[in-house]
């Protein structure tokens, strides 16, 4: 689907001091990614800690975003879980008409084996809706192999896509080498963008990207006209900072860019926190150089 292609970012929420959801901000970074060559958006993914926000949040959040998007950039929503038939009622239940897809992560913490991986993604892909599979393991304690991946590709049209994060380069590769050719691969890795764009994959969906939309944005245009020595100038610029932002966990540090950049307030919900001291003035640091 060429419309999800370039730089995608997972958005944060932002929160005010009483931990309610802060509207404005989140306005804020909608209209500073759109205006800076962000690609497309992503609702409700990890990294908008969605895990602490309630289902009555989660409602307004996606009626806010919409609502200040315009239609002016794709949406994708992040709707996921390790209960299979919940998340597959859930994406039945839901009005998908404003989305391009549901990005849906894999179950997490029962550890399926890959056969119940296949079987989970199948029960999704009978909903109709198109999905993007996530595999991310440092998350869910479980690895989608490239062969379960290549399996669905192959029996699901509507599951079209992969965000890839696993911690292995080569797993990117072997998907990328054997994928049928309406299946697209997107880097689930900050770090990885440059190199998995330029072996075939379609872009990234990002965190640091919506601290960095245009240089992010303008790396994988380079990357996809295969303009690689520009593209790794970018690459090399970010390289620091993106390994900062990732320190303390996700999203305690790009929290700490855009609150330095006035686009949001620097707050967390439990179990997370804030960055250390310690990081954020490396984080300081390193903005300066950029």
């Amino acid at each position: 689907m060429g419309q999800l292609k370039g730089v995608g970012v997972a958005l944060v929420t932002p929160f005010n001091e009483d931990l309610s959801i802060d509207f404005d901000s989140l306005t804020k970074l909608i209209d500073y990614n759109i205006d800076n060559g962000t690609n497309f958006l992503v609702v409700l993914g990890t990294t908008a800690e969605a895990a602490t926000l309630s289902k009555e949040e989660k409602d307004k959040v996606i009626a806010h975003i919409t609502k200040i998007n315009n239609n002016r950039l794709p949406l994708v929503l992040g709707i996921g879980g390790n209960n299979t038939a919940e998340v597959k009622q859930q994406i039945l239940d839901t009005d998908l008409s404003d989305f391009e897809a549901v990005l849906s992560v894999s179950p997490y913490y029962n550890k399926p084996n890959q056969e119940g991986l296949y079987q989970h993604y199948k029960a999704l892909a009978e909903t109709g809706a198109k999905i993007i599979i996530y595999n991310v393991p440092g998350r869910t304690g479980q690895n989608v192999e490239a062969s379960t991946t290549l399996r669905l590709a192959n029996e699901f049209p509507n599951l079209f896509m992969v965000k890839e994060a696993a911690p292995n380069i080569l797993q990117y590769f072997d998907i990328l080498r054997q994928k049928p050719e309406n299946f697209s691969l997107m880097s689930g890795d900050d770090e990885y963008t440059l190199p998995v764009t330029l072996a075939g994959g379609d872009g990234v969906i990002s965190v640091i990207g919506q601290a960095y939309p245009k240089e992010f944005s303008t790396m994988v245009k380079f990357a996809l006209s295969r303009e690689v020595d520009e593209a790794y100038k970018i690459h090399n610029s970010l390289v620091e900072i993106t390994r900062l932002i990732f320190a303390e966990g996700n999203p305690c540090g790009v929290k700490t860019i855009l609150a330095e950049k006035g686009l949001i307030k620097n707050y967390l919900r439990l179990p997370l926190v804030a960055a250390s001291e310690g990081l954020q003035e490396k984080i300081r640091q390193e903005m300066e150089k950029i």
